[in-house]
């Protein structure tokens, strides 16, 4: 399996879903078992951001998992893997004999490979028969994928290549910063920025806001939670001043009266007087985009979305104004234009495509679905009444655990639920009310030292399989080195606890995937036309790529949209609200999200040493307003505090975040954990946690001020 030894091995980088192109060759000595260097990819070219570059530290931190874990007189210690399966497997069989196949709950991470979150799901629905599984990218990108399949009837993230977008006249960038998450990224918005078009909305002016400076671009600025004020008002702008694609509209959507009628309340100064984007501002963002798009013989226009507006209680309506606009202007399915969500998590999309997302089976199909069930159980050789039906989304799955009629197991794979999850004390509690706890990783993260049992796996420069990028196109990774010590792939795990249960599982991943493939066709994201050998090829193919079109689809909508009639089905939307606005009690926004140096809840990168140097602690970032009117200088100690807990971090006083607001980054566990503070109120169509916004409020603590250091937005 992979290269000969010592060989340069062709992957792709561990983290987000851009995923780099990368060369490991491995190292005869040294402190790392391999050298990464960039390789030349279209997503990429040939660059990688500080994380990529120092994944390979991972590999070799100094409380990588080895060995499996126990827990005994609540200490955990070593084990060997007959003993930790043997023990899990008995309790798993107790708790389920006594309370069903339900008490057992699974929770997968994005960051599994597709073979992995296949063999996963497999694993929930065949050997454990329960319906309790989701993942987190519930937590990611389930708004944007909730709008996407209700308007335009198909999940893919863009529907396009990423370099694409080099060509267009305007871009609109609406609660993505791609500068700190993904900065290989911003090359592809080099021809929108010397057209004078990066739009970028964002409450703070972030590092990808500040690259619209200098006649660049524009910055909207808006309050916390009005995203999508901002975007019905760039839609009437666009019905007021005559400048939608009405043909367009016409042939290729459906619903267009009533969004129209909806968006004639949201004139620009009474937009203004919510989102606080002065309507100037809004009047001129959407005739650039306007000017940009193919109606009005422009190079191309772009809408692209991100957790900024989609982490809400109305993401997915949200979501389905951006769409909206889109579609207004003509973008979705023209050369040069186009509609799409920017995956965050390394296989987000390929995660919930095959199996880990609560109501789906491989293959995007519907667990609710007969035909759906009736296909994939063919594939799997078993009866389709035996299959569990649609579980519950995350943020409901984890409030049940423990509780009466709930699960009473829990097994984790990929994911740090004890940092990551929204009301984060409130799951940590959940976590401690579990017969059993198991979990999957790579290193000694806060869940793993929760957990009863810790098994160590094999990460991205030990393993084979495939990822699905923000593009939807599937990328091979491949093993340069085999894991340390007792360390085991995933499929080889799920493989040993199967045979336990009197189940066989397939852990070769070249087998897996052809039995993905299977199980896929037919499908939304049919993966039938593709295998190893192909990707290896050539690695260019992009879902759907059934048998009878090997080809792939790098573009989706040039002929229509995956609906039944073909047509985009716009829905009118309205504003709400925050599930928790600000109240003279707490009176000051909170909005969390990443800085550079990390990724997620920190697992990873808070093990590599010159990432923790360049960003050691959380920083709460306030204006001089708001600091000034704390009593706060930089560099002091405040408490930020919210209905659910209460945090002491540093301050950073600048002036690129609103003065009713304050960011928070969330890669930090326990008392810097910025999930103590928020909701975990959902989008009630997506299940979608309200990360991005909540009320609290602030003051100084008393212990004295200590600089911080400064950066100035790129």
């Amino acid at each position: 399996m992979g290269p000969p030894a010592g060989g340069p091995t062709a992957t792709h980088c561990p983290y987000c879903a851009l995923q780099c192109a990368q060369t490991l060759t491995p190292r005869a000595s040294g402190p790392l078992p391999v050298e990464v260097t960039a390789r030349d990819f279209p997503t990429n070219r040939g660059g990688m951001c500080q994380k990529g570059w120092s994944a390979a530290e991972v590999l070799a931190a100094p409380d990588r998992l080895t060995t499996p874990l126990v827990r005994r007189d609540g200490v955990l210690g070593p084990a060997t893997w007959e003993e930790a399966l043997d023990l899990v497997h008995a309790r798993l069989a107790a708790v389920q004999a006594e309370h069903g196949h339900d008490a057992v709950a699974v929770f997968g991470g994005g960051g599994l490979t597709n073979e992995k979150a296949y063999t996963l799901g497999k694993f929930a629905r065949v050997v454990l028969r329960t319906p309790y599984i989701d993942y987190n990218g519930r937590f990611c990108m389930s708004s944007a994928a909730a709008a996407a399949n209700r308007t335009l009837g198909v999940d893919r993230g863009l529907a396009f290549p990423l370099a694409d977008l080099g060509g267009a006249g305007a871009v609109l960038l609406v609660g993505s910063n791609p500068a700190e998450t993904m900065p290989p990224l911003v090359q592809h918005l080099a021809g929108a920025r010397s057209r004078g078009g990066l739009l970028v909305v964002d409450p703070r002016r972030s590092a990808t806001a500040g690259l619209t400076a200098d006649g660049a671009g524009l910055h909207l600025a808006p309050v916390p939670g009005t995203d999508l004020v901002v975007l019905l008002a760039l839609l009437h702008v666009l019905v007021d001043e005559g400048l939608t694609d009405t043909a367009y509209l016409a042939e290729r959507a459906s619903g267009w009266d009533e969004v129209r009628a909806s968006v004639s309340r949201w004139w620009p100064e009474r937009a203004e007087q919510v989102c606080g984007v002065p309507a100037p501002a809004l009047r001129r963002t959407a005739r650039l985009l306007a000017a940009a798009a193919p109606a009005h013989g422009g190079p191309g226009a772009y809408v692209l979305t991100g957790r900024g507006m989609e982490q809400s209680t109305q993401g997915t309506d949200t979501v389905s104004a951006a769409i909206a606009l889109a579609v207004a202007l003509g973008l979705p399915g023209r050369p040069g234009s186009g509609y799409g969500p920017l995956t965050g998590q390394g296989n987000g999309q390929g995660g919930r495509e095959h199996g880990l997302k609560s109501d789906q089976l491989p293959g995007y199909r519907l667990v609710a679905d007969p035909d759906a069930r009736r296909h994939v159980a063919a594939v799997w050789g078993v009866d389709p009444a035996d299959l569990p039906g649609p579980g519950v989304p995350a943020v409901e799955l984890l409030r049940r655990l423990g509780t009466e009629g709930g699960p009473r197991a829990l097994l984790v794979h990929g994911a740090n639920l004890a940092v990551s999850a929204p009301h984060v004390g409130a799951v940590r509690a959940a976590l401690g009310r579990l017969d059993l706890l198991v979990v999957s990783d790579v290193v000694p993260s806060e869940t793993a030292r929760l957990a009863d049992v810790v098994l160590p796996v094999a990460q991205w420069a030990e393993e084979e399989g495939t990822m699905t990028t923000l593009e939807g196109r599937v990328v091979r990774r491949r093993r340069a080195v085999p894991p340390p010590g007792d360390a085991r792939d995933e499929l080889w795990v799920l493989r040993e606890l199967a045979r336990r249960f009197g189940h066989d599982l397939g852990d070769d991943p070249r087998a897996v995937f052809d039995e993905l493939a299977r199980a896929s066709t037919g499908g939304k994201a049919d993966y039938s036309g593709m295998s190893y050998d192909r990707l290896d090829a050539g690695e260019a193919l992009y879902w759907p790529c059934p048998a009878d079109r090997p080809e792939g689809t790098p573009r989706l909508f040039a002929d229509g949209f995956a609906t039944p009639d073909g047509r985009a089905r716009l829905v009118a939307v309205d504003h709400r609200g925050p599930s928790d606005d600000v109240t003279p009690e707490r009176p000051v926004h909170l909005v969390t999200g990443r800085v550079l140096h990390h990724y997620q809840s920190g697992a990873q990168t808070r093990r590599v040493a010159e990432l923790v140097d360049a960003a050691p602690e959380p920083l709460a970032e306030l204006s001089p307003l708001l600091a000034a009117d704390l009593g706060v200088a930089d560099g002091d100690r405040v408490r930020i505090t919210s209905r659910r807990g209460a945090l002491e971090v540093r301050a950073r006083v600048t002036d690129t975040v609103r003065p009713d607001t304050v960011f928070l980054p969330f890669h930090w566990a326990d008392a810097h954990s910025a999930n103590l503070l928020t909701t975990d109120a959902t989008d009630p169509v997506s299940g979608m946690p309200e990360f991005k916004v909540c009320a609290v409020s602030l003051a100084r603590a008393a212990l004295p001020a200590v600089p911080v250091p400064h950066e100035v937005p790129a």
